[in-house]
């Protein structure tokens, strides 16, 4: 029995060589199991000023800057109201302009379902003082 070794040769060369996947696959997942499982974890760290009071207000000292009037952007924003007066007016672009001391010392309600912004002035504070058109 004679070995044909021209037609063996001219196999060799119409194959391409395969890449077997299956365990290219096995080495990946090899190589991530142990980079998590070497790699180390640290946790966030917490800052001391959070006061953990929950009121929902932006903590205002964080803040710099001296403006008197704040922009408050609402998406489809269309009633604000000071004090239970109508102050919708003043609405410029979906904004309204607050003023400093509401943010600090009154109550601000900002309600996205009803497009409406209700703020409590503090006392001392007109409706027309508390709330300004942005320019």
């Amino acid at each position: 029995m004679a070995i044909d070794i021209k037609r063996h040769k001219e196999k060799m060369n119409r194959d391409e060589p395969e890449i077997k996947l299956v365990p290219f696959i096995d080495i990946l997942f090899t190589l991530l199991i142990f980079l998590v499982v070497t790699s180390t974890f640290g946790a966030a760290a917490v800052t001391g000023d959070d006061t953990g009071t929950g009121t929902g207000k932006p903590n205002m000292t964080d803040t710099t800057g001296d403006a008197e009037y704040y922009l408050l952007p609402v998406a489809g924003l269309q009633k604000v109201v000071v004090n239970g007066v109508d102050m919708s007016s003043e609405i410029r672009g979906n904004a309204i302009g607050v003023h400093a001391r509401v943010l600090d010392q009154g109550d601000v309600q900002i309600k996205t379902s009803e497009h409406a912004i209700y703020i409590q002035a503090p006392s001392g504070m007109s409706p027309q003082e508390a709330v300004h058109s942005p320019e």
